[in-house]
């Protein structure tokens, strides 16, 4: 890294731009929030509406489209980042249930390029940090009423980190990236509780949750729900039903995502 502002590099075309972000930093995964944290104050990035995080081993993409249903269907304007893509990389990004066309997408990763390179000693991203800082800014300024926002791996380090959510939900916890994330499920359930805010909503999902993540959800002071002490479901082959603090949901139709 140079101490002088360095020129920022732009590209014509979305393949150019996530061909070069394939090798603008040293490595693919690279943990930790300093830099990436450096360029999100030199852009401003704040949101206006409450923002969703999803964490956790499997579920995460499933959930993440269940509340972004649920939210367009009752009537919100809604953002949602999820990852990695199966056939274009636009499926990351998707403002009321469409995936973002390159040209919009072009604008915010310019932004953020012009505010990296802002800084002295201007940091590197990894793939993940800069196109993630990039559809976090795109949803900052679309007017949202809600936004979503999916870990891309463990919580505590993760890019998408760097937002303070208002409701952050680990699906399930097992043994995953262990290199990074630890060796057993109470070191990997605390990183993932990472993504919990003092005083915020948490949910977790995993029917046997690591005491860890309890743990550092009480010490936050959270609003914890664990599935079978603050909410649960049943369900047969025709209906499900839904129960937690004071609600039921009975007589349920299930959505088109089927699954155990």
């Amino acid at each position: 890294m140079s101490s002088a502002h360095q020129p920022p590099i732009l590209f014509s075309s979305l393949a150019a731009w996530l061909s070069h972000l394939e090798t603008a930093h040293p490595v693919g995964i690279d943990m930790g929030l300093d830099r990436i944290n450096r360029v999100k104050e030199a852009l401003g990035l704040h949101f206006e509406c409450p923002v969703i995080t999803v964490a956790g081993t499997n579920g995460k993409g499933s959930t993440c489209a269940y509340l972004e249903s649920i939210l367009l269907a009752s009537g919100y304007k809604v953002g949602c980042h999820m990852s990695p893509h199966l056939l274009v990389f636009n499926e990351r990004a998707r403002v009321n249930g469409e995936e973002v066309k390159d040209d919009l997408l072009l604008e915010h990763f310019a932004a953020v390029e012009k505010a990296r390179v802002s800084l002295i000693d201007a940091p590197t991203l990894t793939y993940f940090e800069f196109t993630t800082l990039a559809i976090m800014h795109l949803f900052s300024k679309a007017n949202l009423d809600a936004v979503v926002l999916e870990v891309g791996m463990g919580g505590r380090l993760d890019a998408v980190n760097i937002v303070d959510a208002d409701c952050a939900i680990v699906t399930s916890i097992d043994i995953d990236h262990a290199d990074f994330l630890g060796g057993t499920r109470e070191a990997i359930g605390l990183e993932k509780a990472g993504i919990f805010r003092a005083g915020a909503i948490a949910v977790c999902g995993d029917p046997v949750p690591p005491q860890s993540l309890i743990g550092y959800a009480e010490k936050l002071g959270c609003d914890l729900w664990l599935q079978g002490r603050d909410y649960n479901f049943q369900g047969d082959k025709q209906q499900w039903g839904w129960a937690g603090r004071q609600k039921r949901f009975s007589g349920l139709g299930y959505p088109a995502l089927r699954g155990a």
